[in-house]
């Protein structure tokens, strides 16, 4: 199995229809002059001087680490970049376009039809979407605790609302250790939440007669802790809690490998080249998402995509590869920095 492309295909065959059907590249100037006529929405005297980012927790700290180097080597000021989750930094986005609305949403999941729909009918209805590269979902826990080597049907069995709903984890298999189930993990308005629920839950349903696949849900009576949208706090409660699990990007787990230890999946452990090579079953796209109607007026947006889509953030040997960001392989990523630079406008037809 190959990495997940976020739309439901493995990678990298399938990857190649995240960049098909969009309207022909538009180049910058064309784009400029667009903004300009736009002003009504967004002018000069209101504009801020920085740019502004929302979006997933994971895409995070690749976001941040872009701004600041943005930030040390251009004239621009260094972007302000929130975590306010996937789903809700979308909804931020497609408010509306003006000097309060974000110019940048990131995503650990594509776009959605109805929130792109959201986009149109608000006025937002120039979009740039960017494939930054591939991630993990990963299952930790405290160094200090128990190892875990899991399977997707022991974490459906033991998460899933329509199941047996067992209160320990010797009860899902007796190789697992006789410990209470407690999983701390994203809330439904978490882009990682959404990944795992269709990788793992969805998927790993269909491999046990124990659960009812149809409108699989995630548990409700405690075993299942929403722990926000800050996955650093769950690996800070993972430390406080050495048998609780924690559900959360790779990212976080390579940041933080002198705490926590991730664990397998199906005698697959969650490594950099396990993810890369898409023998780590659990993997997905990152985006970010660009409000064109902003480019010429907030300072600074066509400048610091161009950055994202750099070889020397994303590409192989990239900063952000240190930080856990998994790199596109080298066609996808000419193909998506190419998109960015002439600013290739999703059309709608991406979900038909």
């Amino acid at each position: 199995m190959r990495v997940q492309s976020g739309l439901g295909s493995a990678h990298p065959t399938h990857l190649a229809s995240v960049f098909d059907n969009r309207r022909e590249p538009v180049k910058l100037f064309t784009i400029i002059a667009v903004a300009s006529i736009a002003a009504t929405a967004v002018t000069s005297a209101n504009a801020r001087e920085q740019i502004r980012i929302v979006g997933s927790s994971t895409v995070f700290p690749f976001s941040t680490a872009v701004a600041e180097q943005f930030g040390k080597t251009t004239d621009f000021a260094t972007p302000v970049v929130e975590s306010t989750g996937s789903g809700g930094g979308l909804k931020l986005f497609c408010a509306g376009v003006g000097a309060e609305y974000p110019d940048i949403t990131n995503a650990s999941r594509r776009m959605k039809a109805k929130e792109f729909a959201m986009c149109q009918d608000n006025g937002v209805t120039e979009i740039v979407e960017s494939v930054i590269g591939y991630d993990g979902i990963v299952i930790a826990n405290a160094n200090s605790g128990p190892t875990f080597a899991l399977t997707l049907e022991q974490v459906v069995i033991a998460l899933a609302a329509n199941g047996p709903m067992p209160s320990t984890w010797d009860q899902v298999d007796p190789s697992l250790p006789a410990i209470a189930i407690e999983v701390l993990g994203p809330p439904p308005s978490s882009g990682t939440r959404d990944a795992f629920e269709e990788l793992v839950m969805s998927e790993g349903c269909e491999l046990t007669d124990l659960v009812d696949c149809e409108g699989v849900e995630i548990r409700e009576d405690g075993v299942y802790v929403e722990a926000g949208e800050n996955d650093n706090l769950i690996v800070s409660k993972l430390e406080a809690n050495p048998n609780a699990l924690g559900i959360f990007g790779f990212s976080f787990l390579d940041q933080n490998s002198d705490v926590i230890k991730g664990a397998s999946m199906d005698g697959v452990d969650p490594t950099f080249d396990n993810i890369a090579d898409g023998e780590y079953e659990i993997s997905r796209s990152l985006y970010y998402y660009i409000k064109v109607a902003h480019i010429g007026v907030i300072p600074g947006i066509a400048e610091y995509a161009t950055e994202f889509s750099s070889q020397a953030a994303a590409g192989e040997e990239g900063y952000l590869s240190d930080k856990g960001l998994i790199p596109l392989f080298e066609d996808e990523f000419k193909e998506n920095a190419d998109r960015v630079r002439d600013l290739v406008i999703l059309t709608g037809d991406e979900w038909n």
